[in-house]
């Protein structure tokens, strides 16, 4: 195991570039294979690229928020609090690993943006509190619980297959998540992975003298947003309005009102924008005035550039992908070689690889689902396999894919190649376990 974590980390540190680089390559390589595979002319790829280009602009501000108003939560003095009382459990490094993948995952299960920022800011606060453990392979544990999220309640390909009027209802109609999400197979290898990764991630933890720590001050409570105290006589009618906390109060209230009012007509549906939503204005509420709350939504907006720039190139290589058959031709190639007992394992592989070019659960969903499930009727397999073996594909491959790594990694001031060479690791062991429920359960 050392000897692996050792060369996976330096295979990482010295080969993989800048997430801003890994997608200028993306794009190059899918602009050449869909040439060479579909047929299809460069000026035609251009077209499908230029296209395609601004495809994603609501996920990426969706994804710029939850950076934001996670950073904005976390900073704010009541969740500081909670935050590291939670952190004052683990005594050990070994301990804090083991806590926050179980915290992550969870989380990740609930909701996958929820997953994302709880598991970055539950890292860094078990940073200040637990000594001498490594930072690199901490966050790497808390960005492994993401793992889960197709398999939990927010996954978007079981969650869409069984929403009526869906894209595929003529093919396989409504698919309850009873069969899905709640199967015993799903249910299985979730189980497996609560168990297996905690364990994992505990034994890479890289012997004392080769451990990279931070320094903790670095991580120490940080800006204070609160206003210094002025006198009132001092403050003009902006300057109150600024620091009144009635004002943050009554907007903070509004918001709540409101989450109680969707949890009560639709039950604890999470999605991503609700989840911004929570997030928004307990963050308004906990800063406990407008100043503040501004103050580190300034700071935690600076850490979103990564964020902002990237994704419009991932949705043009979404855009070549699609428009010119190289995603539906990759699936076809492993649906030649399958049979009904190793469909969904090459379903599962050939989602993994389509993931690293369109990163998206819904949006790989809409390129393979008619030529996956056409052949899974065809083969005689479960449907509901069938989706949930792409769906558990999507999310097998984010472990070294950067698009979803950006918001932990912006939260934790790491860079991609810092993780993935823990990453890579649980890509293999955890790959294992999803092929062998999906193969024999």
């Amino acid at each position: 195991m050392k000897r692996a974590i050792h060369l996976s980390n330096r295979l990482m540190q010295r080969y993989l570039p800048d997430p801003f680089v890994f997608v200028i390559i993306l794009t190059l390589v899918v602009f050449l294979l869909g040439m060479g595979v579909t047929g299809s002319t460069p000026v035609a790829m251009v077209q499908y690229w230029g296209e395609g280009f601004w495809n994603l602009l609501s996920f990426s501000m969706q994804m710029v928020l939850v950076l934001v108003t996670g950073f904005v939560l976390a900073s704010s003095p009541f969740f500081k609090k909670m935050l590291s009382a939670l952190a004052s459990k683990p005594k050990s490094p070994g301990q804090a690993i083991v806590f926050v993948t179980l915290v992550s995952l969870l989380a990740s299960w609930v909701n996958w943006g929820f997953g994302l920022v709880i598991g970055a800011l539950f890292a860094k606060e078990l940073a200040k509190q637990v000594g001498n453990v490594d930072y690199r392979l901490l966050i790497a544990s808390a960005y492994s619980g993401f793992i889960v999220w197709h398999g939990g309640l927010a996954g978007s390909i079981p969650l869409t297959i069984a929403t009526p009027d869906h894209f595929s209802q003529d093919i396989i109609g409504i698919i309850s998540t009873n069969e899905t999400i709640f199967s015993v197979f799903n249910l299985a290898i979730v189980a497996s992975l609560f168990i297996v990764l905690p364990i994992l991630n505990h034994r890479m933890m890289p012997s004392k003298d080769e451990r990279v720590l931070i320094d903790r001050s670095i991580l120490e409570e940080g800006r204070d947003y609160q206003a210094a105290s002025v006198e009132k006589s001092e403050l003009t009618p902006a300057d109150r309005l600024e620091n009144s906390k009635i004002l943050a109060m009554i907007t903070g209230v509004l918001g709540l009102a409101f989450l109680v009012y969707y949890f009560a007509s639709n039950g604890f549906q999470l999605n991503l924008n609700i989840v911004n939503f929570g997030f928004l204005f307990l963050g308004i509420l906990f800063h406990g005035t407008p100043k503040a709350f501004i103050e580190s939504v300034k700071e935690a907006v600076s850490g979103a550039s990564g964020i902002i720039i990237q994704f419009p190139f991932y949705a043009g290589i979404m855009g070549m992908m699609v428009a010119s058959g190289f995603a539906q031709e990759m699936s076809s190639w492993f649906v030649n070689i399958s049979n009904e007992f190793t469909f969904p394992f090459f379903a599962f592989i050939s989602a993994g690889i389509v993931n690293f070019f369109v990163p998206s659960g819904g949006g790989q969903w809409a390129v393979q689902a008619p030529i996956m499930l056409e052949a899974a009727k065809e083969l005689g397999v479960s449907i509901p396999k069938t989706a949930m073996a792409v769906a558990w594909g999507d999310a097998w491959t984010n472990m070294i894919q950067p698009f979803w790594a950006l918001p932990a990694l912006a939260i934790a001031g790491l860079k991609a190649k810092d993780i993935m060479g823990f990453c890579l690791i649980v890509l293999i062991v955890s790959g294992i376990f999803i092929s062998l429920g999906l193969l024999f359960l």
